[in-house]
């Protein structure tokens, strides 16, 4: 189990990370989601032993690793770019660190050949350990970056942005890949992306970092469906936040958070008198195939998103630059105490 406790970290008058409570349990796919800017990186480099926390603590099962050099650590780590060496083959490129760890570094050839063997079978890369790293895909680079880390048998393995390189359908599929050999493995996998969609897809949990602090971490499925705080809902890409204002509320502090499918579209002033609503102008849709997404401004300027289900449509024909009441059922919203 990795626990950070009260980590924190600063860059001048800068603070990437500010008092870090974090868990990754034992044999757990963890997906940490956020955005530019929000200090993931700063956390995978202080959990590899690039950089050290300013203050706080740093443990894999207990023992602390702050303060050890990155190589001392057990830690496995998978490069967004993948960073193989271009002049090794696949194999020489997976046998690496077994050859020349700085820590029982492995000397026996056959032991070398049987364990490279087994981490590029594991991978699905049986039989190409012949083969240049610039004469393979890059789905199969991936994989090798993936197999060099595995070999070395590792406590926990960090994946920084490692789908970000890659195309639509090699992502889907390097998704599956990901998870049946973390699954097989046993050990823990610690995925940081900015896609909402790849973290809720690929994690047992997810954790979302926001302005240096995890704001929730939860399952996916709680996480989507009841975030708690603006800051979580506004990374899932999936919700509208707006003043509570809006609605006739009396106090202004208040948020609302009403997910994009729970919201319907009605003429001016045939609201249902049972629901609350708001009124905003209609500005655009985007077709997605099997969803369509509209776009609306409220009079604050908030932007306002109604997803539509093609397979069973419930929105009206929708007029640009007219305006339209947008109405939900009162249990469809979140209330978060929390300024803009």
């Amino acid at each position: 189990m990795l626990t950070l406790s009260r980590v924190s970290r600063r860059y001048g008058g800068t603070v990437a990370l500010d008092g870090v409570d974090f868990v990754v349990p034992e044999n757990t796919y963890m997906s940490l989601l956020g955005a530019s800017g929000s200090g993931k990186t700063t956390l995978l480099r202080l959990i590899s032993g690039f950089e050290e926390p300013d203050a706080g603590e740093i443990a894999i099962d207990g023992e602390r690793i702050d303060g050890k050099a990155p190589h001392l650590r057990d830690i496995g780590f998978v490069f967004q770019n993948f960073a193989l060496f271009p002049h090794l083959t696949v194999a020489q490129n997976v046998a690496f660190g077994l050859r020349y760890s700085a820590v029982s570094p492995v000397r026996d050839e056959a032991e070398i050949a049987g364990r490279t063997q087994d981490a590029l079978q594991l991978v699905g890369l049986d039989g190409f350990g012949h083969r240049s790293v610039s004469a393979i895909s890059g789905g199969q680079r991936q994989r090798v970056a993936l197999a060099r880390t595995l070999v070395t048998e590792p406590r926990i393995v960090l994946l920084d942005e490692p789908l970000g390189a890659l195309d639509a359908n090699l992502r889907a599929r390097m998704c599956d890949e990901l998870k049946a050999i973390r699954e097989r493995l046993g050990v823990s996998f610690l995925h940081v992306t900015g896609s909402e969609t790849e973290a809720l897809t690929m994690g047992d949990k997810v954790a979302v970092l926001a302005n240096g602090r995890i704001v929730q971490s939860d399952t996916p499925d709680v996480l989507f469906s009841s975030p708690r705080n603006a800051e979580a809902a506004r990374h899932l890409n999936a919700w509208n936040i707006f003043d509570a204002g809006l609605c006739g509320a009396a106090s202004e502090a208040v948020r609302l958070a009403v997910r994009f499918d729970q919201i319907d579209v009605a003429p001016q002033g045939q609201v249902p008198s049972d629901r609350p609503h708001l009124s905003a102008k209609y500005l655009t849709g985007e077709f997605n195939g099997p969803t369509a997404l509209a776009f609306f401004r409220s009079k604050d300027g908030t932007l306002m998103q109604v997803v539509d289900h093609l397979s069973c449509p419930r929105l009206p024909a929708l007029v640009e630059g007219q305006s339209y009441d947008l109405h939900f059922a009162f249990d469809a919203a979140r209330q978060f105490q929390e300024a803009v």
